[in-house]
């Protein structure tokens, strides 16, 4: 399996499919936390290429909670890849945040209850800073892709990740907004946390499709209405990705290598090595 692509998109199937775009392989690895979510697939664009990973498998068969994010993010890990950019559909909070608006986030408030949260524990344990959860420079680099694709970015918001499958009631949409939170979604963790684990750079990019159901003045979100708000959306997307590639990839945000070697708190002679042999796919040159 190559060990070079330096960039990855996670989203959608169709962000792959760019005019031009050459496909060079699919490759569907097995990893110490099991398969990802779907093969992933390594295409060409203007000269570069790029990993892109659709999230809930081709299709849609994954709920939010059932994703595979530590295989996910395992793969692309052992791919070589250094920064990613997810996309992900989200209820907007605030009036301001239109339906099929983008926005960039720079802060998360965790709701869900379910899911695998860490590559560690089993008998080794680590405690990663996770403070700005995303890569401040790689949203530069986004907005700048952005202006190119005649997009514009409403920057330093709050995402709130809830569990999912059902949307929110209105008492909790209020709740959240009280809170400060911007926008809402089912996906962002723990993948922004796996990949902060896996010293790799991460930026949510999230498409606006509906008021979520604190809008008094509007029916409660459903499926309907985002559905068709999705396809607007992904329009949209697949031009911020064409002129997105140039961007990525390109070695600009290094700051968390080696960040885990001291993140890891357990001595060598209390790990598990079971667990440690599953950790050397990540970190290599930790264990």
């Amino acid at each position: 399996m190559r060990n070079n692509i330096r960039a990855a998109i996670i989203g959608g199937t169709g962000l792959y499919s760019l005019d031009g775009m050459e496909i060079l392989e699919e490759v569907y690895p097995d990893t110490p936390w099991g398969k990802p979510s779907d093969k992933i697939i390594i295409g060409k664009y203007q000269g570069k290429e790029i990993a892109f990973l659709p999230r809930h498998g081709i299709g849609h068969f994954l709920m939010p909670a059932e994703v595979p994010y530590q295989a996910n993010i395992a793969a692309l890990k052992m791919l070589g890849v250094e920064e990613i950019v997810a996309f992900s559909s989200v209820g907007s909070l605030r009036e301001e945040i239109k339906p099929l608006d983008f926005v960039l986030p720079t802060q998360i408030i965790d709701r869900t209850f379910k899911r695998e949260t860490t590559f560690f524990g089993n008998g080794v344990v680590a405690h990663a800073t996770f403070g700005d959860p995303f890569s401040a420079n790689l949203a530069q680099r986004i907005v700048a892709a952005g202006q190119k694709a005649g997009l514009d970015f409403h920057t330093g918001k709050t995402l709130v990740c809830m569990e999912g499958p059902l949307f929110s009631t209105r008492a909790e949409s209020n709740l959240y907004r009280s809170w400060g939170a911007d926008v809402i979604n089912m996906s962002v963790l723990p993948e922004a946390k796996l990949a902060r684990e896996a010293e790799i750079a991460y930026q949510m990019v999230c498409m606006s499709t509906d008021y979520d159901c604190w809008r008094e003045s509007e029916e409660a979100v459903t499926a309907e209405m985002i559905i068709a708000n999705l396809s607007a959306n992904g329009a949209t997307a697949k031009k911020l990705v064409a002129e997105l590639i140039h961007f990525i990839g390109n070695g600009d945000d290094l700051t968390l290598k080696e960040t885990m070697k001291y993140s890891i708190i357990t001595p060598p002679e209390k790990r598990n090595p079971d667990q440690v042999n599953k950790l050397k796919v990540l970190f290599p040159d930790y264990f």
